[in-house]
């Protein structure tokens, strides 16, 4: 069962659970100005700069009109808030031009990266946030950092360019020994549920790089904040059949993380890890589907010089007559070229802009 850090799930305690106790206040930044004496015979560098009062004036405006709007959308922006008794984290994000393919929707690796700094943010709202990436105080001492097992994530809408998003996320115990983390992803406008996400996360000892049990201290830390309720997704319990490249229709070598892939840990960010398996992911499924849901099952970490393979087989055959075709599965296995797996999967795949054929079974026309 593994692994990998970015250390979305767990890190989860709480001293006092009010929301008040735990608010985080934001400074206004302020332009200065630049003053020029044009009275001034001499002609120095400074004399021969423009009128700056102008550009200040503006972009103090829209500075002032950024907080208003976020003021009336009642929304924090990067900072987020506790809600339900201080159980519950709630933070919202707009969905930015360099967050969306070709469709204008979002991607599942920018949705991915929402769910991971939303956990994080609960982390450091709640204060138990220690040096290491979402290690609680207790877990530094002892080496201890949170891996993901298993992620499991459903999609029902994605959002476009310009969208807010409102994610809600919450831990619960699973077992004695690991945690559970889910998200709710709504849409900030209508209320409409648009993802939802679930996980499982236990420990490992930085230094040995093997799995841990939860130290009592480390509990007592973090038992606090814990939700008493059902996962928010029924687990897949199917079993695959075997992949290895005689059964795969599509592989690609060769991958290797880069600098920027890599955590405050060391470890490749999860996110980085769906992105290579949609590397092996057949072409014209990506051009005609979008993604609707994915169980991903981690199974040993990933480093800095690690070269993999993605395989992909699909178990249904996608078709090209879009209006009639059904959904696709296709089952994947991320491991290190030596043979060892590091992540395990399936997703599900519906026919791209379904919900918009018309009755003669043709897509609308683009205004």
């Amino acid at each position: 069962m593994m692994l990998v850090t970015a250390a979305t799930g767990a890190f989860f305690s709480v001293a006092n659970h009010s929301p008040e106790s735990r608010g985080v206040n934001s400074k206004k930044s302020s332009f200065g100005s630049l003053q020029v004496n044009s009275n001034s015979p001499r002609r120095t560098v400074l004399n021969q700069l423009p009128d700056w009062s102008t550009a200040i004036t503006t972009a103090s405006l829209a500075q002032r009109m950024m907080l208003d709007w976020k003021h009336k959308h009642n929304d924090t922006f990067g900072l987020g808030k506790l809600i339900q008794d201080g159980f519950v984290f709630r933070q919202s994000f707009i969905i930015r031009s360099y967050e969306v393919g070709p469709d204008r929707a979002a991607s599942i690796q920018t949705m991915m990266n929402h769910l991971q700094e939303t956990a994080l943010s609960h982390a450091k709202c709640i204060v138990l946030m220690d040096a290491g990436f979402g290690s609680t105080p207790e877990m530094s001492k002892r080496n201890l950092i949170w891996v993901v097992a298993k992620m499991q994530v459903l999609v029902d809408r994605y959002p476009t360019w310009g969208d807010v998003v409102q994610i809600d996320t919450w831990v619960t115990a699973s077992g004695k020994n690991g945690m559970r983390r889910d998200w709710l992803v709504c849409d900030s406008n209508t209320g409409d549920i648009l993802m939802r996400a679930s996980s499982l996360w236990v420990m490992m000892n930085k230094e040995t790089r093997k799995l841990s049990k939860m130290p009592d201290k480390v509990r007592t830390e973090i038992e606090g904040v814990f939700v008493d309720s059902p996962p928010l997704l029924d687990g897949d319990s199917r079993k695959l059949p075997k992949l290895d490249e005689t059964t795969a229709d599509n592989t690609r070598t060769g991958l290797s993380p880069g600098w920027s892939d890599l955590d405050v840990n060391q470890h490749v960010n999860n996110v980085k890890y769906i992105g290579w398996i949609l590397e092996s992911v057949p072409i014209q499924i990506l051009e005609g589907y979008e993604l609707a849901g994915m169980t991903l099952e981690y199974r040993r970490e990933c480093r800095r010089e690690s070269v993999l393979q993605a395989l992909t087989s699909v178990l249904q055959n996608a078709d090209s007559d879009l209006a009639n075709s059904s959904n696709v599965e296709c089952q994947h296995l991320l491991r290190l070229e030596s043979g060892e797996d590091v992540v395990k999967g399936m997703t599900e795949w519906r026919p791209r802009f379904a919900n918009r054929i018309n009755n003669n079974g043709q897509f609308p026309e683009v205004m």
